[in-house]
């Protein structure tokens, strides 16, 4: 069985920062592909950005140069730093996972329990 935890929301000022973490643990060897997506009210989810085993990023147009994906395989562990927060970046974050189990075989997707992140002055 396998867990993603998300941490690091929270109310931030515009123009503030903050870092979501999410952690992988269980039954896993390695991560694939990891993900960070959002939904706010009313709207659908969406792709915010994500990061391939192979260092490849992909962000959404209305983050670029402001947040930044990265992970620490390591740790099994995915992060989304995120500068220059906006109003319209308030949204339920979740992590997206997928992984490789202890015999190496992908499995996934996985979602994390989603965390808030409400920008307001």
């Amino acid at each position: 069985q396998v867990r993603l935890v998300e941490s690091g929301g929270g109310l931030v000022q515009p123009g503030g920062s903050l870092t979501l973490s999410c952690a992988a643990s269980g039954n896993l060897f390695a991560l694939n592909a990891m993900a960070w997506y959002r939904q706010a009210p009313g709207k659908q989810r969406e792709l915010v950005a994500d990061a391939t085993r192979h260092g490849n990023t992909n962000y959404l147009d209305a983050v670029k140069g402001r947040f930044t994906i990265s992970r620490d395989d390591a740790k099994n562990t995915v992060y989304l730093q995120m500068n220059s927060l906006k109003a319209e970046d308030t949204a339920v974050y979740y992590c997206n996972a997928y992984l490789q189990d202890v015999e190496r075989a992908p499995i996934g997707p996985y979602w994390g329990q989603g965390t808030q992140v409400t920008v307001s002055s």
